[in-house]
């Protein structure tokens, strides 16, 4: 109804379902305007969708929205968040809870992370061109160095990423990192 309503319903057709699966009643498309940035950029692994789309239906010099991607590691610092989200499992309401701890040191937390607790570089360990990215190519397997920027402790590597839509007039990159405001997506310690 946006579309109708909005006075593009003679020029923008809004397809319904999985993209692996739906009839598109074009050979190719214009425009792919995908939302598939999980936690940790790539963690949830849905740009594999876009790259199918990508390859199936968009025609040459088409626009893929974003088209660009980076993911950026720091290190921070923040013992009380450690007690709060790591050990906390060790002592819950008098019962020995110690087992969960090692669980939760396995997964990945989404939250918001104050700069001021970043304590090191932010090193960029991977970038994508999305028109041209391959599934082999979404791996991130990289060597990085982080450097210490202050006399502190190193509780948790954070991630974050940035988006880019470059393909217009006017470049704009949506980014996740700390030193931002926060998004939906905050960062993955």
């Amino acid at each position: 109804r946006i579309v109708q309503d909005n006075g593009f319903g003679d020029r923008i057709t809004v397809i319904k379902g999985e993209i692996e699966t739906v009839e598109l009643p074009v050979d190719k498309v214009d425009v792919i305007v995908s939302e598939w940035m999980g936690y940790c950029l790539i963690y949830e692994a849905m740009f594999d969708s876009v790259i199918f789309a990508r390859d199936k239906w968009l025609r040459p010099g088409g626009m893929l929205l974003p088209d660009k991607a980076s993911l950026h590691l720091s290190a921070i610092e923040d013992g009380k968040y450690k007690d709060e989200k790591i050990n906390f499992w060790e002592r819950v309401y008098g019962f020995d809870m110690s087992c969960v701890k090692e669980a939760a040191l396995s997964e990945p937390l989404v939250d918001v992370v104050d700069s001021r607790q970043i304590v090191s570089n932010v090193e960029c360990i991977w970038t994508a061109d999305l028109l041209t990215v391959t599934k082999a190519e979404m791996q991130v397997d990289v060597p990085f160095k982080l450097v210490a920027n202050r006399n502190d402790y190193f509780h948790a590597l954070v991630l974050h990423f940035d988006a880019g839509f470059t393909q217009g007039h006017k470049p704009i990159w949506l980014t996740t990192s700390p030193f931002a405001r926060a998004t939906h997506s905050r960062q993955t310690v």
